[in-house]
């Protein structure tokens, strides 16, 4: 991008030098210009994307280019091949799948981690990553009011996940390991999870991949009267008929905690019956 290159006068003899620091204030400026400049007219574009399937495949090339394109031929092209064809999820009349799941400072803030590009897996890898995780997630413990079980300072403590989908994962593996762990390794044909019909589907993959038997994944139905939340009396009656046939309840997603579409929240308090 932005012509830094140099070349011997044929196309194979093209080398790139990384922009200095000059140009890369100058394209960064201009950069959150063009995006902020988006913010202020996203009301004036359609929620949903006119495109038809395949539309990007007839405006782009075959290959990718040989030399480096222009910042402004950048911009051309998000502005007449890529804008038609996005859904604008920061559109104050996008209602669907996870609404508002961004802001301006957070996008601030994704150019700094972007910029130092740490790969934290370990604290010796950027201790500064590491001991901000940990004492982040303490403040949005306490913000909860979880019990102190869940700082970083005793057993517990947390980890950002990449997804939702991964965080219910872990969680699912941890109450299952757990479970294994009392009654056993064989036991796993007979674990039971228990969620609302309104609970994202990822935790029905997350049970596959844990190795939850599929037909051992109960649904139970939310009442949208009640703002969508679980009656405690159906998940006791499930549980109920499960243990009658040697089963064991291990796991119970209530609605409230992972559906993406409503704010419903179930009484969740009524299920801390010792599991997950």
């Amino acid at each position: 991008m932005d012509g830094s290159g140099t070349s011997d006068g044929g196309d194979g003899g093209w080398s790139l030098r990384p922009m200095d620091a000059e140009q890369l204030r100058e394209c960064g400026h201009r950069m959150v210009d063009f995006i902020a400049d988006y913010y202020k007219s996203i009301e004036s574009f359609p929620v949903l994307s006119q495109v038809q399937p395949g539309y990007l495949k007839e405006l782009l090339p075959d290959s990718a280019p040989n030399r480096p394109d222009t910042l402004d031929a950048l911009f051309d092209d998000i502005r007449e091949k890529i804008i038609p064809g996005v859904t604008h999820w920061q559109s104050p009349s996008y209602f669907a799948y996870y609404p508002s799941n961004s802001s301006t400072a957070g996008f601030l803030g994704e150019m700094l981690s972007a910029a130092f590009n740490i790969v934290g897996f370990s604290w010796i890898t950027s201790p500064a990553a590491t001991e901000l995780e940990v004492i982040v997630l303490d403040w949005f413990a306490k913000m909860l009011k979880l019990p102190s079980q869940f700082l970083s300072d005793a057993p517990g403590g947390g980890v950002i996940q990449g997804t939702a989908s991964e965080a219910v994962l872990v969680v699912l593996l941890a109450a299952r390991d757990r479970t294994l762990k009392k009654h056993g390794k064989k036991s796993l044909e007979k674990l039971v999870v228990y969620a609302s019909d309104q609970t994202h589907s990822a935790l029905q993959k997350a049970c596959q991949i844990a190795g939850i038997f599929p037909e051992n994944f109960r649904v139970v139905k939310a009442d949208c009267s009640k703002n969508y939340a679980v009656a405690p009396e159906a998940v006791t009656e499930a549980i109920s008929i499960d243990l009658s046939s040697g089963l064991i309840p291990f796991f119970i997603c209530a609605t409230g905690i992972f559906p993406t579409h409503a704010g419903g929240k179930s009484p969740t308090m009524h299920f801390c019956i010792g599991r997950w």
